[in-house]
């Protein structure tokens, strides 16, 4: 499978693929493809229904496979980019919920729980996660823009919840409770942090959804009885 990414804020992932060759998706991300592809979807069992529902992801998957050479492309569902990730035998990806996109059929897309007390209870977004396993190429949406950083052993950022991307699973995580009330209440920034504790590469994302959505919120007419 071959593929190149293009477009702006919207940007769409575009691969050609052999024929026998398939891509998984969620229901909703294929944007345009050739006539030669044809669509099953699928639940994959209860167990990987529920896993799917748990993590905040539809209920089923679409599997696109080429009848000979043909092409098919994935959009982005929110102003941001869109990254490739090489998953391989030892090397799995955790990312935020909701983000996973498209990839090839030898990877496995799973919950991931932080088994951190910190995170479990007060974790929001970093507490359900996805880990992508197996062998092939991934792709994953992230809001606005990404920036990537490589963390030493013990070495420590701290992070508003909402804009942690992924990260590789050596890196530790946990939530921080905001100090005084003051900063709890007139701060903006919630009530908890994320911690993420090196060794390992992570990624933040800039815009994250739920910022924008509680943004515009007070602009929205409230319902009258």
């Amino acid at each position: 499978m071959q593929y190149e990414i293009s477009g702006g804020v919207f940007p769409v992932v575009t691969c050609h693929l052999q024929g026998g060759e398939s891509m998984i998706t969620e229901s909703g991300s294929m944007v345009w493809m050739t006539p030669n592809i044809t669509m099953q979807t699928t639940g994959g069992g209860l167990d990987r229904i529920f896993s799917r529902a748990f993590s905040g992801e539809s209920l089923f998957q679409n599997i696109y496979t080429a009848q000979g050479d043909g092409t098919i492309a994935f959009g982005a569902s929110f102003p941001g980019r869109i990254m490739p990730i090489q998953i391989s035998p030892g090397y799995d990806m955790i990312l935020q919920k909701k983000s996973f996109l498209a990839s090839e059929m030898g990877v496995e897309l799973s919950v991931h729980i932080n088994q951190r007390i910190g995170t479990g209870f007060f974790g929001g977004e970093g507490f359900i996660m996805q880990r992508l396993s197996g062998s092939g190429m991934a792709f994953a949406e992230i809001d606005g823009e990404l920036v990537e950083y490589m963390l030493a052993p013990g070495q420590q950022i701290v992070v508003s919840t909402g804009n942690v991307a992924g990260f590789e699973p050596s890196v530790g995580i946990d939530i921080q409770q905001i100090h005084g009330a003051k900063n709890v209440f007139f701060g903006g920034e919630g009530l908890f942090h994320t911690i993420l504790t090196g060794p390992g590469r992570i990624w933040l994302q800039t815009m994250p959804i739920s910022d924008v959505a509680a943004a515009i919120r007070p602009f929205f007419p409230t319902q009258q009885n």
